[in-house]
């Protein structure tokens, strides 16, 4: 009770407008870190709300202790500050560069919060349904037009681990693809190989049915697909 009370005495002292502001930030980031994180992305619900309840409060501050400096340059620090977090989401392995498309939302999302803190409602949950358009209007383009390039997981079992490589290294070649953090163990009826391939889902297929149709692999299965951004 002394918590609830504490908050109403606290929220009686705050202008009403900042109040609303800062909720209609947090429930715009909230919304589109929501459909981040039903994708399993790096930066998910918890990190696009504060990114963009952070935007609007630093907007809203900006105002009041911008003494003699502007407002538009405090604002302004805004920008590097998610340059800093948005590089961080950006991977760079195997000639791949993945979270690109994590980096821009957060981008995007200090955008939408900094609209809010400046009053500038519509465009904030204009930019918002559009950010929410995109995220998944084109990821099911790219899923029907098969151009999403995913990793998969495999496990093959068969009687000569030497054997399992030189076949499965003659299907990827048709591909153009080449195994990845390849895995050997050995048991006592057989030979565990697993490895990691990048491609399509068409690829993904297509490298399956040449896995069953081959004579030195007893078993094959396939898991994932993790996306790259």
């Amino acid at each position: 009770m002394q918590i609830l009370e504490f908050l109403r005495n606290l929220c009686s002292t705050l202008p009403a407008t900042v109040l609303w502001r800062l909720l209609l930030a947090a429930l715009l980031g909230g919304v589109i870190g929501l459909e981040r994180e039903l994708k399993h992305r790096p930066a998910g619900l918890r990190t696009n709300m504060f990114i963009c309840f952070g935007a609007a409060m630093f907007t809203v501050l900006s105002t009041e202790i911008s003494h003699g400096v502007g407002p538009a340059y405090i604002a302004g620090q805004i920008i590097p500050g998610i340059g800093f977090i948005g590089a961080g989401s950006i991977l760079h392995a195997r000639g791949l560069v993945s979270g690109l498309t994590t980096a821009a939302t957060l981008f995007v999302v200090a955008s939408v919060g900094m609209a809010v803190g400046g009053g500038f409602y519509v465009t904030a949950v204009f930019a918002t349904l559009v950010v929410l358009l995109v995220l998944y209007t084109l990821g099911r383009i790219e899923d029907v037009f098969n151009l999403k390039i995913m990793i998969f997981a495999f496990e093959t079992a068969g009687k000569s681990s030497d054997d399992m490589i030189a076949d499965i290294n003659r299907l990827l070649e048709t591909e153009h693809r080449m195994m990845d953090n390849v895995r050997i163990a050995q048991t006592p009826q057989h030979y565990r190989l697993q490895f990691t391939v990048e491609g399509t889902f068409r690829e993904r297929e297509r490298l399956m049915t040449g896995l069953r149709e081959s004579k030195v692999i007893e078993s094959v299965y396939c898991g994932g697909p993790v996306e790259h951004e």
